[in-house]
């Protein structure tokens, strides 16, 4: 039986994640997952692939916000995004989206510990940022996730990656906002249509990995693991892949414990494109 074990949201993108037992599914992704985000003094995105110090800030969940904490220190952001500041445009990765500024004590709180001018801005839920055409519909859109709303992960993939690991890793490591139990490992590559309880989800395409996944998210330091070995097994396209991106096809709840059913799975001559042809429209 397929069974979600985990629900992992990261409000501020780069930082610490927050498991939930349960979470609200909207059309960009999980309730306050990446809905906030540093930016530098151009306006754009901070990641922990060029800041790996981001990796220190710790994040915990109150009943009215996202208690962040760094060095003993903490501040508490709150859940709802008052816009205290004029819009303006930001840059992640390809896409130039309107965001505010959450206030200038938090931005100059982030400023302090990163030794460096940034901004902590909030991307309101009214505010579209399309998802890349080649996988989704026009509408479809995105938090402030690298590319798609929901990325899952099941343990077999992990513990399967364990295995060929000197030294085994967390699922953290990866930062997925679902995990599941039961199946194969890499299942979640092949499933196309399916639900996690009531709630109807499908699978896009591979998570193609990154630098992030080799920073250690407890020291903030960087090594070759996991994509050195994943890249013995993993790689295709010059991509190294681990997860399943996934969008959302209704706004409903979902449960750490509900059951998760398969109705469809990828095959050629489905529509969905293949790496490359993603890759490659892009570029």
């Amino acid at each position: 039986m397929l069974t979600l074990t985990g629900i992992r949201i990261y409000p501020v993108k780069s930082l610490a994640g927050v498991s939930q037992v349960k979470a609200r599914v909207l059309p960009k992704g999980l309730e306050n997952d990446r809905r906030w985000m540093l930016v530098d003094e151009n306006g754009v995105f901070m990641t922990q692939r060029v800041h790996t110090k981001m990796a220190l800030f710790g994040v915990d969940e109150t009943p009215g916000g996202f208690v962040i904490t760094h060095q003993g220190e903490s501040i508490t952001l709150p859940f709802d995004q008052r816009k205290s500041a004029e819009p303006f445009g930001v840059q992640i990765w390809d896409d130039r989206v309107i965001a505010h500024e959450v206030s200038e004590e938090y931005s100059a709180w982030f400023s302090g510990k990163l030794d460096l001018r940034c901004k902590l801005v909030a991307f309101p839920e009214e505010n579209p940022r399309q998802v890349e055409i080649p996988f989704a519909s026009p509408g479809d859109n995105v938090s402030l996730a690298d590319a798609f709303p929901l990325m899952m992960i099941g343990e077999a993939s992990l513990h399967d990656l364990n295995l060929r690991l000197a030294e085994p890793m967390t699922m953290t490591r990866f930062r997925p906002n679902l995990i599941f139990s039961g199946g194969a490992p890499f299942e979640e590559d092949t499933w196309k249509d399916f639900s996690i309880g009531e709630q109807l989800f499908r699978g896009v395409k591979r998570c193609a990995r990154c630098v992030l996944t080799t920073i250690n998210p407890e020291t903030g330091e960087k090594g070759a693991e996991p994509l050195k070995t994943l890249a013995t097994y993993r790689r295709q396209n010059n991509k190294i892949y681990f997860g399943q991106n996934v969008l959302a096809r209704k706004a409903r709840e979902i449960r750490v414990g509900d059951t998760i059913e398969v109705q469809s799975y990828q095959q050629s001559g489905t529509g969905i494109k293949s790496d490359a042809q993603y890759d490659s429209a892009i570029s």
